[in-house]
């Protein structure tokens, strides 16, 4: 592994973290770096361990502000959205799984940009929203770890203030992610060197979680979301040219 590699997994290490504490749209980044870095399918497994430490650090910091009546309604429709997930990952190759990749976080972008056009009562209602919600979340976050903006998109449509929307997130990524690695592991996909590589890089998850608090604590959500939306667009451009 080169220097610039190594460097650029400790970045998107770093911003994984720092998305789990602040704004989520930063973890496409960081997708983005593994997916283009590693094999696409390697790439998703290791990611997905350092989610889960980004995770406990979220969790532990904003569980008093989950929304757990609004997980309830959720979890049903995300549980076969994972399984699909699964079943696409079994059946595609690398090259075409880096471009679906891609895919998926060109349109998770385009979902946010929706969500500043559209007022967020309109955005979602009812039981056909959430299980379309819960459903492309399932299959997102299965496939490309890329879930977060089809929940920004449902969470701020149920009105929530900021706190809210971080600590219901943080649970539900939790859980979510949680769900994912026994899925992750029929396939066959946490090796010696995808769990090495998570305990060389856990300090930067961590590192970048303290960050994220203090982030979110001061900066403008919207002046911030608009660079992560920017970055996010870039990095899959990037990723399906490849």
């Amino acid at each position: 592994m080169t220097v610039a590699t190594t460097v650029l997994l400790g970045v998107a290490a770093f911003l994984v973290g720092f998305s789990k504490t602040s704004i989520g749209g930063l973890a496409s980044v960081s997708v983005a770096i593994f997916a283009g870095l590693l094999p696409a399918r390697a790439s998703t497994a290791a990611i997905l361990l350092l989610l889960i430490i980004g995770d406990l650090v979220a969790v532990w910091h904003y569980r008093h502000d989950c929304d757990w009546s609004e997980l309830r309604r959720l979890i049903p429709a995300v549980l076969p959205g994972l399984a699909l997930g699964a079943l696409f990952l079994a059946a595609v190759g690398d090259e075409l799984l880096r471009r679906v990749i891609g895919v998926l976080l060109v349109v998770m972008a385009l979902l946010q940009l929706l969500l500043r056009r559209r007022p967020p009562a309109r955005l979602a209602s009812g039981r056909a929203a959430v299980a379309v919600a819960g459903l492309a979340a399932g299959f997102a976050t299965m496939v490309a770890n890329a879930a977060g903006a089809v929940m920004t998109v449902y969470l701020v449509s149920q009105g929530m203030d900021k706190w809210r929307f971080l600590g219901t997130g943080a649970v539900f990524f939790f859980g979510v992610n949680l769900c994912k690695v026994p899925f992750s592991a029929s396939l066959g996909l946490f090796d010696a060197a995808t769990l090495t590589r998570t305990f060389a890089l856990a300090p930067l998850v961590l590192l970048g979680g303290w960050a994220g608090l203090r982030v979110a604590r001061r900066l403008s959500q919207v002046r911030f979301d608009q660079a992560v939306l920017s970055a996010s667009v870039l990095a899959a451009l990037a990723l399906m040219a490849r």
